[in-house]
This record gives C-alpha cells, structure tokens and sequence, in this order.
C-alpha cells in the first residue's frame, strides 16, 4: 500500500511540474505543441472546453438581457425560446451545419462530416479547416456550436413581443443547418473568403453581422410593435420591465466573450489567449463609457440602456480584430463602437424599423465596423504571426486588407439578406409570422403557452382565501383574456 501510495505522489508531482513549466517556460511550450504532446493537447483540450462553455452560458445573457427590455407579459416566452433554440441548434448543427461549416468541399461550402462522421485516421481530412489543432474533433464542435448558437440568439432581438413561435423552429433549422454554416465556411472553413485572408478572429462579421442581418430581414417583414409609431410618425417609447435583469444580462454576456474571443486560439500553450482577453476587456470598457457621454451630450441625460449597450457594441467591434491589434487599439475600436452604436440607435428608431434590444445596432453596425478596424488598425507583428491576411492602412499595410474586409461584409451581407428573405417572406405569405393585435396586446406569454411568466402581476397575489389562489384566478382568467382586449385599444 505505501509503495502505491507513493507511485501516485510521484506521478501527480510528474504531472503536476509538467504543467507549471509549459506555463511558466513558454518556449517549452511551444516545444510541447509543435510535437502535439499528450500533455500539451490536454491543457489546451481543457481550456477550448472551459471556453466553449463560457460561450454557451451566454445563452442565459440574451436571456436576461431580452426580457429585461422588453415587458412583463413576454418574459416567460422569451426564456422558453431561448431554450428550444439552444436544442435546435445543438441538434441541427451537430446534423448538418457542422459539415457545411468545416467539412472538406468547395470554396462555397463544405460537403464531408456529416452527423460528425468520419473515421479517426480520416478526421484531419475530412474537417481541414481544422487540422491546424489537435484538439479533439468533438471539442471543436461543441465550441464552434456554441458561436452558431449565439448567432441564432442574436436574430431574435429585433423581433421580440410579435413573432409567433412557428418562426423559431423553422428559420433556426435554416439559419444554423444552412445560413450560418455557409458564411462561416467562407471565412474560417478554408472558403474562398479564407483564401482571400480576410481578418475575422472570433465573428464580427460569421458570428454578428450574419445574425443582425438576418434579424433586419425579419423586422422588416414582421412591421413595428403595436403601439410603438404614432399616425403622424412619432415614436413612442416602450420601455423594459427590468433594467437590473437586462445589466444582469450584460454583464453575463462581458464574461462569456472571456470565452468567445479568447477561446478562439483554440489552444493555450502559447499563452496568447491573455492578450485576446486583455484586448475584450478594454474595448468592452471603452465602449460603455463612450456609450453614455455620446447618450448624455446627444440625450441630455446618461441613459441606463444606452450605457449597458455600450459594452455590447464595442465586445461586438472588438471580436474580429482582437488578435490582431495592440490593446491601445482595442480601446479605440470599443469606443468608436459605443458612441456610434447611440447615433444609429436612434437612427433606426427613427426610420421606424422597431428594435426592442438594439440587436440591428450592437451586432449589425459594430459588427460591421469592428470587421473593417481589422484592415485600419492589424499589427504587422500580429498578422506575420497568425499568417493570415496583411497590416492595416494605419501601419503603412495600404488598402489591400481593408479592401477584402469590405468584400467580405458585402458578401455576407448580400447572401444573408437574400437567403433569410427567402425564409422569412416565405414563411409570411404561407403560415403567418405574425401575432394577430389581440395575442400580441395580451402578451406571448398568454398567447404562446396559455399562461403568464409573472401571473401575479396580472392577476394579484394569493390572499390565502379558498377559490382566491393564483392557480384559481389563472383558470377563471385565462378563457375570458381572448376576448377582453382589442386592436383599437393600442
């Protein structure tokens, strides 16, 4: 016994000293990965896992953060499609999208690694795009499942408290089985963006510009909530129930980018994940605070919603570039973001193309800016070592790099727009996407599911009488609620 006792300290101290000089010697390390020791694939295993399930509690982010903005008698709705679309998504992704996304194939898509399968002498081959890490091939899909969750999430924001839930099965098997995939084989799966060099480090433009444009594609089709624009073109604020639950969101979100961008390395031994994480965090606070003195100056006052929304903007903006700049840049970038993204909000409002969130102007406008700071502000010394693409203009790099980053956002851009119009317009001249006026006065909640996520703000707390209970109320209740309100009382 006490000789296998001492066999297990000396392996755990082996173990344990192994660990402590990959971190402490880099250059050991490096040595480690370029041989792809057994060690070196485990810790990097270990932290692309970590990061993948950073990314993935940034499901409960959107969550919080969607129904804090918007009203009492749609939140239990919204917490259910956020569920149902991470199942979805896990589902259809791991089918087909996955495939799409990084098998082998044209520079139009990937056509190999369906359902995951491949052989595991054949996995390098069949997922190529990928081969460039030895990690295993079932960590890199549940990170990159993660990220197409977080596209699909991003959609929904423009289209809260008037879509009817049949929208939300059918367009998430076509964004994360076919839209997403697609755009995120042309920029990370070896595509023909990918040939091109275009910078997208962690999907400024795969992960956020794609689920903003589809998300426009269906405020548009779907028209502005009731209420929201007077005949005479005024706009009628109609504000969230819960700021602190949309901060608690925020924040949620800040930390699940710890995950998103920094994970993105797909490995840990080389260190430079810190650097990724050191640039995140100073656009991310750059952002808030550009945010509210644009909202003060522009407003007259720092606004709660606008300040929150600062930081998810500039962590938008960041995402792309946030390998391939020095953290003075970081800070410009997120800051640039946040004071734009109040300008176009307001914009956008004005236009009377209603967002409940802000999706459009965080994820479409700061998606699209970040996407083009890569070709202004890429360090020569970080492009030359993650050989992709060329220095930016403002490093003498030229026009070349910010030229192909623009191709890329029109590229995208155009298929998104066209394949989501396709969905969702097909969709609204066959089953309807809409709520009528009356569901949509009532609430999701009620309409979708027969109940409410807060019933005592409807109906009044139990006062403990017998026949008086919530429960009791709710069953009374319920059946009379479909005729009580009309469109005209808007």
């Amino acid at each position: 016994m006490k000789s296998g006792a001492r066999y297990i300290k000396y392996v755990a101290g082996m173990a344990g000293a192994g660990l402590a000089a990959a971190l402490l010697f880099p250059a050991a390390a490096l040595a480690q990965a370029a041989d792809a020791s057994a060690e070196a694939i485990a810790v990097d295993t270990v932290w692309v896992m970590l990061a993948a399930f950073l990314v993935f509690f940034m499901q409960a982010g959107f969550a919080a953060l969607e129904m804090g903005f918007t009203r009492t008698k749609n939140a239990g709705h919204i917490a259910w499609k956020i569920l149902v679309n991470l199942a979805i998504s896990a589902i259809v992704f791991w089918a087909v999208g996955f495939a799409i996304a990084f098998g082998a194939g044209s520079g139009f898509a990937g056509a190999s690694g369906w359902f995951m399968s491949a052989a595991p002498e054949a996995v390098d081959t069949t997922f190529a795009s990928l081969s460039w890490s030895a990690i295993p091939i079932s960590t890199k899909f549940l990170f990159q499942f993660a990220f197409a969750a977080v596209s699909l999430a991003i959609v929904w924001g423009a289209l809260l408290e008037r879509t009817r839930m049949v929208v939300y099965f059918v367009f998430a098997v076509a964004f994360v089985g076919f839209i997403y995939p697609v755009v995120a084989h042309w920029i990370w799966g070896g595509g023909w963006l990918a040939e091109l060099g275009k910078q997208d480090f962690a999907g400024s433009t795969v992960v956020h510009l794609t689920g903003a444009t589809a998300a426009l594609v269906g405020a548009l089709a779907l028209g502005p909530r009731i209420g929201k624009y007077g005949k005479d073109g005024s706009i009628k604020p109609i504000p969230g129930h819960s700021m602190p639950w949309a901060f608690l969101g925020i924040i949620i979100l800040w930390l699940g980018w710890f995950g998103f961008n920094p994970g993105s390395t797909l490995g840990a031994m080389d260190l430079s994940f810190a650097d990724v994480a050191l640039a995140t965090n100073l656009s991310a606070a750059a952002g808030v605070l550009a945010a509210m003195v644009t909202a003060w100056i522009v407003m007259g006052k720092p606004d709660i919603g606008m300040t929150g929304n600062g930081a998810i903007a500039a962590l938008v903006a960041i995402t792309a570039p946030c390998a391939f700049v020095e953290p003075w840049a970081a800070a410009v970038i997120g800051g640039v973001a946040g004071a734009v993204m109040v300008m176009m909000v307001l914009l956008i409002d004005r236009i009377t193309i209603d967002d409940p969130i802000g999706a459009l102007s965080c994820h479409g406008v700061a998606g699209v800016w970040g996407t083009l700071s890569a070709g202004l502000f890429a360090s020569p010394r970080l492009v030359e070592s993650l050989e992709i693409g060329r220095p930016g203009l403002f490093y003498g790099g030229g026009f070349h790099q910010l030229g192909v980053q623009a191709l890329g956002i029109a590229a995208v851009f155009a298929f998104v727009l066209i394949a989501s119009a396709l969905v969702f317009y097909g969709l609204k001249f066959t089953l309807g996407i809409r709520l009528s006026p009356e569901q949509e006065l009532t609430g999701s909640d009620f309409a979708e599911h027969g109940m409410w996520g807060y019933p005592e703000h409807i109906l009044g707390p139990d006062d403990g009488t017998p026949g008086a209970t919530v429960a009791d109320r709710l069953g009374e209740a319920l059946p009379a609620e479909r005729g009580k309100v009309k469109p005209a009382e808007a």
